[in-house]
């Protein structure tokens, strides 16, 4: 099962420095911001209680760091860090709001002849 990297945002944190943080705990490459995407809502029931979450989405652009060297207390929250090709992602993503955040990081980059 394939997903993005994501986490909480930690404490005076703003989103768009979690993105870029939670990318390079999990994944060991550094990146920088290029736009946020979009957000993604759902409900999911923990402890019989109903959580409202939202996720921002950012597309980012490799910087350097070498994917998979990540520190060990990482590994517990990753079983592999693996590039694929963007125009992949919409149908590799295992959960319907990520796919298609990946479509709008692919129509972005078209867009933008990046």
């Amino acid at each position: 099962m394939w997903a993005l990297p994501k986490g909480i945002i930690d404490a005076e944190e703003k989103p768009e420095e979690t993105a870029v943080r939670e990318v390079a705990e999990e994944t060991g490459v550094e990146a920088r911001l290029v736009t946020k995407l979009g957000d993604v809502r759902y409900v999911y029931t923990w402890a019989g209680e109903r959580v409202f979450k939202v996720v921002s989405f950012y597309l980012l652009r490799y910087r350097r760091g070498r994917l998979g060297e990540i520190a060990s207390e990482q590994q517990v929250e990753v079983a592999e860090v693996r590039w694929f090709p963007l125009e992949d992602a919409p149908r590799r993503l295992a959960y319907k709001g990520e796919r298609e955040m990946a479509e709008k990081a692919l129509a972005f980059v078209r867009s933008n002849g990046l």
